[in-house]
């Protein structure tokens, strides 16, 4: 591996982003930390900073190519490489929208829209903006902060009572099953580069994304993300994993 790993964690401003940046700057990584707004990504940053790690804010709005474009030129003149991406962003609902309906049959198709601009083509649109700068690491890592109320083996149980509830959501849901499956057609189609491809399940975090109704704290959360982040030469591509090890597809 390279010696100083040089990562970039997308929605690190709060949260479990926050979290998985704070987590892995620990270990020694140069991180970016990614947000939307600028005075709270470089308030983010500055509290890494403020903590021994080497912190950089830098402006990324994932559903803006232009703006992801943007932040790879940045990272490039800084480094030159890139040798983890973390894409955490992700919304529940349109910013500034209440949680509203996203049962299929009702559902607002702009609310839906919204919701996989950034969970799905984000993930897109700032992957491949970082894939050059990928290319030239010894040991590049992808991870995809997905969601197991995405599974589709746990929503085909209807009568499944154990654990957090799945809502019915043509949304949400949807965009992280969605994005679970997105991550294995990356694993493959990046094989032959060496670049691992990895999703996580965080759990139910107490984040603004929910309210705060989660149980978990955002530093558990983070904890599957940054073990995938780090994994070894030897490590897996194309899993699908929690703290407890393989999720539920």
């Amino acid at each position: 591996m390279n010696k100083t790993m040089i990562t970039l964690v997308t929605g690190a401003n709060k949260g479990i982003g926050r979290q998985i940046a704070a987590h892995l700057g620990a270990l020694g990584h140069i991180v970016f930390a990614g947000a939307r707004n600028a005075e709270l990504g470089e308030k983010a940053a500055a509290e890494l900073r403020g903590n021994g790690i080497e912190a950089t804010s830098v402006v990324l709005d994932v559903t803006d190519p232009a703006s992801a474009a943007l932040a790879a030129a940045v990272i490039e003149a800084r480094y030159g490489r890139l040798d983890a991406l973390v894409n955490n962003a992700g919304i529940s609902r349109p910013p500034g929208s209440d949680l509203g309906d996203q049962r299929p049959s009702t559902a607002d198709l702009d609310v839906l829209r919204a919701i996989f601009e950034t969970n799905y083509f984000g993930v897109i649109a700032v992957t491949n903006a970082m894939l050059p700068l990928l290319r030239r690491s010894a040991s590049p890592r992808i991870v995809n902060v997905s969601s197991s109320v995405g599974s589709l083996s746990i929503n085909a149980d209807l009568e499944r009572t154990d654990g957090p509830s799945i809502p019915v959501s043509a949304g949400y849901v949807t965009s992280k099953t969605a994005l679970t499956a997105l991550t294995l057609q990356y694993a493959r189609d990046l094989l032959p580069d060496g670049i691992k491809v990895n999703a996580v399940c965080p759990g139910y975090v107490a984040t603004d994304l929910n309210g705060h109704r989660g149980y978990r704290t955002p530093a558990e959360g983070a904890a599957a993300a940054v073990r995938m982040a780090t994994i070894g030469a030897d490590g897996p591509t194309g899993t699908f994993t929690d703290d407890e090890g393989p999720a539920p597809w």
